[in-house]
């Protein structure tokens, strides 16, 4: 037995250091690092503890018997990051070009069954060239356990996957399960079918890039949430997005201590411009409120009428969604719903509080957009947020018309304090488009229509482009001056920080997918 396992390993330490060198020489010349160089750049140093190192696969079809190579493929084991404990799987493109195995899902299974069993995140560096051809359905099957594992682990632990190399056909929908999809620039691809297949069914000429590269799926698709310019930089923001994540959905984010002073914040004062019509940028108010350098924005490319991304005020990690008027206006479309949607659900999995920031004229109108499901996709929005439970705070800078306005977090779908600017206008549409429904007639028959509708558009606003009507009903909890926002929030979420809110039993809702 010993004699094996240390021909085992010779194999092994011959797959690293001498059979694999030209495989791993050829990664280098990409800007790719090794499996195992990823692992280590990732876990903190010396944390890292292997399992299943001298697994092989069992198949002995096409000559696959004369080539065993321990680990198949694919490195696992579990260690730390900043302390705290994560799972972690990378796949070695050098070993059979990362193809899946049945011992290689095996591995894959055994790493999640782990991770749920002891609450910590999982993490999967891929880099595969898809299933193993030579082993027909068994491959196929470990995709399928790896899938279920993914489903059964979601909102229980963090799941975060990698895309540091292809990742092809079945291989994509286990990333497309998880919370968080990070690609490298260049040198990684997702794709149902390749470029090939395309181009035979189609008749479409298109590269591996431009279907499925990284900026494909971060500003066309959004199936990606962020993009690195190299295997380090993906490295550093899988570090940097834990730092913000809970352990599992029975803990609270990680805080940082911070003692509270002079919170006013004068910058935020003059923010919005005089012309309700001119933009101004969401993520000054973003700055503006959260503590300095902390607002990790995630699908920064994708939907970019929305801003999505964790912060931290007064030390705590928090969720923002914030509508944003440099793009569209900060009108919700389908994609906005979508990218809100998905974003508010996780938060309110893994018990991260939301801040709601909200400028928006309405949804998108439009053939396309009708077409498409505004109607259901919009829908989603309103059902994230009237299903979460977290913590919640709106606060309104300027427009809230229609039903975005209730759609965004308002205080009747649930939010717990609601927040507004003086520079806040709350109503079913703007002036101007109110005046001429409701004055139509009048306009009509005046001498000078023009000075008519200017006069009934002042009126209209007069009484309702601004917060104090809503304040009134209870609506909006405060109209506060924009210098003292921070101090708030920090008071407000430090208020709501034992909140206890529960869902009627059932088995679960039904999103309108």
């Amino acid at each position: 037995m010993e004699d094996k396992l240390s021909r085992l390993k010779d194999k092994m330490e011959e797959a690293r250091k001498g059979g694999g060198e030209a495989r791993i020489a050829k990664q280098h010349e990409k800007g790719k690092l090794t499996a195992r160089e990823r692992v280590e750049l990732f876990l903190d140093k010396g944390s890292f503890e292997e399992i299943g190192m001298l697994v092989t696969h069992r198949t002995t079809d096409f000559g696959m018997d004369k080539q065993i190579i321990p680990g198949d493929g694919v490195v696992t084991g579990y260690g730390t990051v900043d302390g705290r404990l994560v799972y972690v799987f990378a796949q070695d493109f050098t070993v059979f070009g990362g193809s899946l195995s049945e011992t290689h899902a095996e591995k894959i299974c055994k790493i999640m069954d782990l991770a749920m069993k002891n609450g910590a995140p999982v993490i999967g560096l891929n880099d595969s060239g898809g299933a193993r051809i030579q082993e027909g359905v068994r491959s196929l099957g470990g995709y399928a356990d790896i899938f279920y594992r993914n489903v059964r682990a979601s909102g229980v632990i963090p799941q975060i996957s990698a895309i540091m190399g292809p990742c092809a056909g079945g291989a994509v929908y286990s990333p497309a399960i998880t919370d968080f999809i990070i690609m490298v620039e260049q040198t990684s691809y997702m794709f149902v079918t390749g470029p090939n297949v395309v181009k035979t069914v189609t008749n479409e000429e298109v590269s591996a890039e431009d279907l499925g590269g990284a900026s494909a799926h971060s500003v066309k698709s959004g199936v990606t949430h962020l993009t690195a310019a190299n295997d380090l930089d993906c490295i550093l923001q899988l570090k940097k997005l834990l730092s913000y994540l809970p352990q599992n959905c029975e803990e609270k984010p990680p805080s940082l201590p911070y003692e509270v002073g002079e919170e006013w914040r004068d910058k935020l004062t003059d923010l919005i411009p005089e012309n309700p019509q001119h933009p101004y940028d969401m993520r000054d108010v973003v700055n503006g409120v959260v503590d300095a350098d902390s607002f990790f924005e995630i699908h920064p490319d994708f939907a970019d009428n929305i801003i999505t991304g964790f912060a931290r005020i007064a030390g705590k990690v928090i969720g923002i969604v914030g509508n944003q008027p440099m793009s569209l206006a900060g009108v919700l479309d389908v994609n906005s719903s979508r990218k809100g949607a998905r974003f508010v659900r996780f938060c309110d999995c893994f018990n991260i509080p939301l801040l709601v920031l909200v400028d928006v004229p309405g949804f998108l109108p439009g053939t396309d957009q009708e077409w498409n499901g505004i109607i259901t996709n919009g829908a989603k929005l309103l059902y994230a947020f009237s299903e979460a439970t977290v913590p919640r705070i709106t606060l309104i800078t300027r427009k809230a018309y229609g039903g975005a306005y209730d759609v965004m977090n308002s205080k009747h779908i649930g939010a717990d304090l609601n927040y507004a600017w003086p520079t806040a206008e709350i109503a079913v549409m703007g002036a101007r488009g109110a005046s001429e429904i409701i004055f139509r007639k009048e306009i009509k028959e005046s001498d000078d229509p023009q000075a008519k509708l200017a006069e009934k558009e002042a009126e209209y606003a007069e009484k309702f482009a601004h917060p104090y009507r809503a304040a009134q009903r209870g609506f909006v909890d405060e109209v506060i001056p924009p210098r003292t926002t921070r101090r708030k929030l920090i008071a407000g979420f430090a208020m709501l920080e034992n909140k206890v809110d529960t869902l009627p039993r059932k088995k679960h809702g039904n999103v309108p997918l």
